[in-house]
């Protein structure tokens, strides 16, 4: 075989390679990638995801990802987020982040306000009809520490998406004198924050797990949301 033959051949099995890989992508997934979204796994293979809206045990009690199991970020989203792993990494090599939602789309943001509107819990939800929150442009993402070699979570206070007072950061000292959190809890959620913030993100006062990369003004100036 020639070597111009060979060159066309390898040519043809990589694109058959590329459009096989393509093919096992969910639509969400698939839809996600051709908006110009970025698997954080391409990005950085060590940080681990675990999306709980893949699963029932969510707030809702319910399923909203139905075919989506990958973490999917706006790009500039995605090297932020490889930044917070490899400042983790330094500090503590037996640590990795845990992504628990990345980009959500519209319609499902619509699903979660749904579940929560006229309860006291809607505050934690954004509204779709206001533009939804920094999910909706893959500016986002929910994380959490865990074991690197186990992928167990370490200790955070509450889980992740619990909708009350011990979630929120601007009184983790009370929370611990009141024996709500323990001071390990709060060392943890102090480690996140070190690393995230130092990535470029913002965290969230009422979600110790949530981390925005812009602000909602500049996200709806210069950004479009994921249907």
């Amino acid at each position: 075989m020639s070597y111009s033959m060979r060159k066309n051949l390898l040519a043809l099995l990589m694109v058959f390679a590329s459009a096989g890989c393509f093919a096992q992508q969910s639509v969400t997934a698939q839809r996600m990638a051709g908006q110009g979204l970025v698997d954080i796994l391409s990005v950085d293979s060590t940080i681990q995801v675990s999306l709980m809206y893949s699963r029932a045990d969510n707030f809702t009690g319910k399923v909203l990802y139905t075919d989506l199991r990958e973490a999917y970020l706006h790009p500039k989203a995605a090297a932020a987020l490889a930044k917070a792993q490899q400042a983790l990494k330094k500090l503590h090599p037996e640590l990795s982040l845990k992504i628990y939602d990345a980009t959500r789309p519209m319609s499902v943001q619509q699903k979660m306000w749904n579940t929560v509107a006229g309860t006291r819990q809607q505050n934690y939800v954004s509204n779709p009809r206001n533009g939804g929150g920094m999910h909706n442009y893959g500016l986002a993402v929910d994380v959490t520490l865990c074991e690197a070699a186990t992928g167990d979570t370490l200790d955070m206070g509450t889980k992740v998406d619990f909708l009350g007072n011990y979630a929120h950061i601007d009184d983790e000292a009370g929370l611990v004198s009141r024996h709500i959190i323990t001071p390990k809890a709060k060392k943890n959620r102090e480690l996140l924050r070190k690393v995230m913030t130092e990535a470029g993100f913002k965290p969230l006062r009422t979600e110790w797990w949530h981390f925005n990369l812009v602000s909602r003004a500049e996200a709806k100036a210069h950004y479009k949301a994921i249907p």
